[in-house]
């Protein structure tokens, strides 16, 4: 009779030397790039959230294990690394009190909830941002780039803007307005190969998930006669893309281990973030894909399960085959055990067809399950954020308040109080001053607000009027104007929303360029590309005639509708 030697010993047979906190450090040290270069074009606000954000995570974590009396696992440096890539996709100029919210929702709620590292089953830190993206859209959507807020180069293009190769090679570098970790490709590209090289990650994810997104972008842009190459490249160099293909989507927990899984899961990442950013009512997508596709990890898996060794070759009773067991580590010696292997049992939950194939049972019971878990978390989600706007209300208006306070200083310093006309007045609305500069031909200007200034001793001296061109190349440009009426002349401009290429358009909100309307006389003012000879003609931005058009048209909108309401007509007169 034939005999098989086999060993009998616990798991794990392969151990590794790596442990947590390894894996952990060596994403952190990969992120140190990106990082730097953040902290270094965004200023010391950026750097503050970043370290807020590292330091309010380990602190939930620490806090919430002491409380319930679980073991603390701070050390492997998990809640560090969470709350880095939680503060990497964040607006450099975000309230530091949202970026400690996000933190605190990554560890406690997506993370410990679910019973800690392992266990969560969503990356901590894109739930957080999505969390912050539905509480505070208006702060999380905000970018600001060289003082002013503007738009992300992808939002731009989402308005109907073509990209050409310079603005790809600014996106390449990281010379626009994004997160703070995000724009630059470059740094991102340095931290993957650390990781590659490190072995930390598979490329099976990340060239899947970018691959399929850019096949599906090209075709695409082939089909709407866009430039393939231009716009291609600008959509893999913008938004979140890079950052999450390599550093989130790629997250041990939350990303499949099967190797015919992560080619799915890629696949389905790419789709997912192509359908949104092209379709859905945002620029970017790579959160809520990656997000919607670690739900489907579990069913991912199981579908791409390899078939086990020696599978479907069952031994047959009369084989006469006996299995000699030796068990390791008894005593010092090895006992042998004579077993005959006894013919393949079917598992409870598993059915053989009439070929001898074992078929799964649809598992309803677990489906079910699943969905009234997700609804519960639903509700609570859903009640959670309704809290927060409450709380959190009264400080966005008080900053934002703020803001535009700054702004009026900038442009009318000698203002001792600025009251709004429309609150003044029962006769005058924001529908009636429309009406009134749209019937004089400003018909592509909005204007939201007419403040009137006045000085210390109350009396009428000037205008601050916020107004909104929608001819702008990348979209609407809001402009707050000062109009002194003593010395019938702008006091000055500032850029509330700019949107324009950087490196072109963007030139507008740089001194040279807005100097030009200070102490400009009533009067329409024009531009011209040859070098002004008069103080109602301002040189135009070189390459940014579109921007300078635009601008101009606002401003022009604000000196006439004060002409028009306090007195002294159109400048088209």
């Amino acid at each position: 009779m034939e005999e098989l030697n086999l060993k009998i010993s616990s798991s794990p047979h392969v151990r590794s030397k790596d442990t947590t906190s390894d894996l952990m450090f060596d994403v952190i040290i990969a992120l140190v790039p990106a990082t730097v270069f953040g902290i270094y074009k965004f200023g010391a606000h950026a750097g503050l959230l970043v370290a807020v954000c590292m330091l309010s995570a380990m602190l939930s974590e620490l806090i919430y294990e002491k409380l319930v009396r679980k073991t603390v696992t701070v050390k492997d440096c998990s809640a560090i690394l969470t709350g880095l890539l939680l503060a990497l996709n964040l607006p450099p100029k975000l309230p530091v009190w949202m970026a400690v919210i996000g933190s605190v929702f990554a560890i406690i709620v997506v993370k410990q909830l679910f019973g800690g590292l392992g266990q969560n089953f969503m990356n901590p830190a894109l739930g957080a941002r999505c969390f912050l993206l539905l509480s505070f859209s208006k702060q999380m959507t905000q970018f600001v780039y060289d003082g002013v807020t503007t738009a992300t180069p992808l939002a731009v293009m989402k308005a109907g803007a073509q990209p050409d190769m310079e603005i790809v090679s600014y996106m390449f570098k990281g010379n626009i307005g994004g997160t703070i970790g995000e724009t630059s490709v470059i740094a991102l590209l340095i931290g993957a190969v650390y990781l590659l090289i490190k072995r930390v990650i598979s490329p099976k994810i990340p060239l899947t998930y970018i691959g399929t997104f850019a096949v599906c972008i090209a075709i695409y842009a082939a089909v709407k006669d866009y430039s393939v190459l231009e716009y291609t490249l600008a959509h893999l160099c913008g938004g979140g893309l890079m950052l999450g293909a390599w550093f989130m989507a790629t997250d041990y927990v939350t990303s499949p281990i099967t190797p015919w899984g992560k080619i799915v899961f890629g696949v389905m990442l790419g789709l997912l973030t192509f359908v949104l950013r092209i379709f859905g009512s945002g620029a970017e997508g790579v959160s809520y894909a990656i997000i919607i596709s670690n739900l489907f990890v579990p069913l991912i898996e199981r579908v791409t399960v390899p078939k086990a060794f020696g599978a479907g070759a069952d031994v047959k009773p009369d084989a006469g085959v006996t299995v000699n067991v030796q068990k390791d580590k008894q005593d010092g010696n090895n006992e042998s055990n004579n077993k005959t292997v006894e013919p393949h049992a079917s598992d409870k939950t598993n059915k053989n067809d009439e070929n001898g194939s074992v078929k799964s049972k649809f598992d309803v019971k677990g489906i079910v399950k699943a969905v009234i878990v997700i609804f519960v978390i639903t509700l609570v989600m859903g009640a959670a954020l309704g809290a927060v706007y409450d709380i959190t209300k009264k400080p966005i208006l008080d900053a934002a308040l703020k803001a535009k306070e700054e702004a009026y200083k900038e442009i009318y310093p000698d203002a001792a109080s600025i009251v709004s006309i429309v609150e003044q007045s029962e006769s005058i609305t924001n529908e009636f001053l429309n009406d009134t500069l749209h019937t004089v031909g400003y018909k592509d200007s909005t204007i939201d607000e007419f403040n009137l200034v006045a000085d210390k001793d109350g009396k009428l001296i000037g205008t601050i009027v916020i107004v909104t061109n929608k001819n702008g190349y990348g979209g609407d440009i809001q402009i707050a104007v000062g109009i002194s009426l003593a010395e019938n002349k702008i006091t000055g401009i500032s850029f509330l929303t700019l949107n324009e290429t950087v490196g072109l358009g963007m030139k507008a909100n740089e001194a040279e360029f807005k100097e030009q309307f200070k102490d400009a006389p009533f009067g329409e003012i024009s531009y011209t590309k040859t070098g002004s000879d008069s103080a109602n003609v301002i040189d135009a931005i070189s390459g940014a005639t579109i921007t300078t058009s635009a601008v101009t048209d606002g401003v022009n909108s604000a000196v006439t509708i004060t002409g028009l309401i306090l007195g002294g007509g159109s400048v088209n007169e």
